[in-house]
């Protein structure tokens, strides 16, 4: 029989929104979850994500859909090269406009070279994706102090323009860790498998 998919569920502490995930993870890591916020404007976005066996990501989708605009993004990597393919229907720059905010930028990238390093995926304001390099480099078993510095494919939301990020995981006590990108600093806390239950200044997981 198989296993049923965990359910995890973070509200956000930044900006009214929430997370809801389900995840099945015995081999690697399968996900499909949809978030919700209102900054910088109200969105929903929904995404699916894959890795293999060893928690290194393979794919990526999601889409991000507003009042009169929706973007789609699919990220796949082969071979140690990520490709990107994206579509957009209506106008996400007219509606951040309307609402006083700075337009978004394309989505995807024009330089896929830049993210050939990255091995892990990060969806912008989703703790679910801290997880992929806590399981894959093992930071729940790894000594306090031990510090790890890894290069992400970065997915910015709602845009979904996508950019490399250099982040650091520093191990804390507990099997916590310390997660450090361009100048932002936040402790995690973790359960036992590894998921986020506190973000600090982000979400909280029910």
């Amino acid at each position: 029989m198989p296993s049923m998919p965990k359910t995890l569920f973070w509200s956000r502490t930044d900006v009214p929104g929430a997370d809801h995930t389900l995840a099945t993870d015995h081999r690697g890591l399968t996900a499909r979850g949809t978030a919700l916020a209102v900054d910088p404007i109200a969105f929903t976005c929904r995404y699916e994500l894959r890795t293999d066996e060893h928690w290194a990501a393979e794919g990526l989708e999601v889409s991000c859909e507003g009042a009169g605009w929706l973007r789609t993004l699919r990220l796949e990597r082969a071979a140690g090269r990520w490709r990107a393919s994206t579509a957009e229907q209506g106008d996400l720059d007219a509606a951040l406009a309307a609402a006083g905010q700075p337009g978004a930028g394309l989505p995807g990238t024009e330089e896929p070279e830049r993210l050939a390093e990255a091995v892990d995926v990060d969806l912008s304001a989703s703790p679910l994706f801290n997880t992929l390099p806590v399981r894959r480099l093992r930071l729940r078993e790894a000594t306090p102090g031990s510090s790890h510095r890894i290069v992400a494919v970065w997915v910015l939301v709602p845009s979904l323009q996508v950019v490399p990020a250099e982040q650091t995981y520093t191990v804390l006590e507990g099997g916590n860790v310390r997660f450090t990108s361009e100048g932002f600093t936040a402790d995690l806390t973790l359960d036992a498998d590894g998921y986020v239950l506190h973000y600090p200044g982000l979400a909280h997981r029910h």
